[in-house]
């Protein structure tokens, strides 16, 4: 099921058991069992914490090549934002769009395009008072799954619109169709992505039944070649038609920025986050209007895909903004609201249940609240389990046994 389901996966020959991954996994969805790591399938929103903390370099995360781009008769990149702020001394973003032509895309269309239109939309909808406040960004799909998972009483409070991204796939394959005559098949769409989460958002989206984007690319995959085409261009072509607003969703603060509402909070890194969504739980910032969450450090800019330090190229983004406009579209732009909507609204991920029941979880947690109170609690993790607790709920399921703690074996 890892295989199908996620980005993110192990390379068994290169683990060697430390216990690193599972003590940075928000959902512990990692496990070591036989001295290999393990990952919960159920369980894994993608974050790409245990990438950034292997000392041995065994978690990757798929995604598709430019090799794609063949099977499809017309190309079109959706060039995430924060690629902008991959790259040194440069001073014009239209170099960057004019760079994926060369590259072999036949269109490029932003997704801070979509970005902008996305923030209107928002200003409409909480204007209207149509959404249940504090509303929490949508955006980053790896909090949203977070929240499927270990806050799902706060599902009701996220942001139901669709992500940047998929809007932006959606309006670049409309026009290309209505441009050029071709099927929607023959067209593909391709996001350029600072993030492994988006490859599973693709392949398996969080509200709407299917996605407009046909690939993923990995910003640091393409950057090498990204960056000779650049410096070979014949001509900048004027390609760019998105504005502030939009470019500063690459970085944390951006979108909330976007809502023209000085009553909002904006947290990144996954720890952060956690401790946000904790308090909003606890019903601690409830005067709050919007909450917008990223689960990479500094936002998009932070992503594992990305070539650059995320600090680093959100003064780059920064410095690229002081010419451009405020923005350059409007929730308008793609007719009714209703378009840019989920399908459904977003509803829990039981994943971290014991079982299908509340009456069958009750008597299992008991259970494990039992073995729980006879381990020593302090969380060490050479059992092969995150916490002591996580060992007691796999020993009631049947996944580990008591004596898999070393401390209370070394004990007995």
């Amino acid at each position: 099921m890892e295989h199908l389901l996620h980005s993110v996966t192990l390379d068994v020959d290169s683990c060697v058991g430390c216990t690193h991954c599972i003590q940075h996994c928000p959902t512990q969805a990692i496990r070591v069992r036989g001295g290999k790591a393990t990952i919960l399938s159920e369980r894994c929103i993608d974050c790409g914490e245990c990438i950034r903390v292997c000392p041995h370099h065994a978690k990757h995360a798929r995604h598709d090549t430019l090799d794609a781009l063949k099977n499809y008769e017309y190309t079109i990149a959706l060039p995430a934002p924060a690629l902008f702020g991959q790259f040194q001394r440069l001073d014009d973003i239209d170099v960057v769009l004019s760079g994926l032509l060369k590259l072999g895309f036949d269109q490029v269309f932003e997704v801070s395009r979509a970005a902008e239109i996305i923030s209107d939309a928002t200003r409409k909808l909480m204007a209207d008072g149509a959404l249940e406040k504090p509303v929490i960004s949508s955006a980053c799909p790896v909090v949203v799954r977070l929240i499927q998972i270990r806050f799902p009483n706060l599902c009701r409070h996220v942001l139901p619109l669709k992500s940047p991204m998929e809007v932006a796939a959606a309006l670049a394959r409309q026009r290309t169709m209505a441009q050029t005559g071709l099927a929607p098949e023959k067209i593909g769409v391709f996001f350029i992505s600072p993030c492994p989460a988006k490859v599973t958002d693709v392949r398996f989206p969080i509200e709407y039944s299917h996605s407009q984007v046909d690939g993923v690319l990995a910003i640091s995959d393409i950057y090498p070649r990204l960056v000779h085409e650049m410096n070979h261009l014949d001509a900048v072509k004027p390609l760019l038609h998105s504005g502030v607003l939009g470019v500063s969703w690459s970085f944390i603060g951006g979108e909330a920025a976007g809502l023209l509402n000085d009553n909002y909070l904006s947290a990144d890194g996954i720890q952060n986050v956690i401790k946000v969504l904790e308090e909003l739980e606890d019903d601690k910032l409830s005067d709050l209007d919007f909450i917008e969450l990223n689960a990479c450090a500094g936002g998009c800019v932070g992503g594992v895909f990305t070539a650059e330090n995320g600090y680093v190229a959100r003064a780059r983004i920064k410095r690229l903004q002081k010419d451009l406009p405020v923005s350059c579209n409007r929730a308008e732009d793609v007719g009714s609201l209703s378009s840019l909507q989920w399908e459904q609204p977003l509803r829990e991920n039981p994943a971290l249940r014991l079982a299908g029941t509340v009456t069958d979880a009750m008597q299992l947690m008991q259970q494990a609240e039992a073995l729980f109170a006879d381990l020593p609690q302090l969380d060490c993790g050479s059992c092969g389990a995150p916490t002591c607790r996580a060992l007691a709920e796999d020993v009631v399921l049947g996944l580990a046994s008591i004596d898999d703690c070393l401390l209370r074996l070394r004990g007995k």
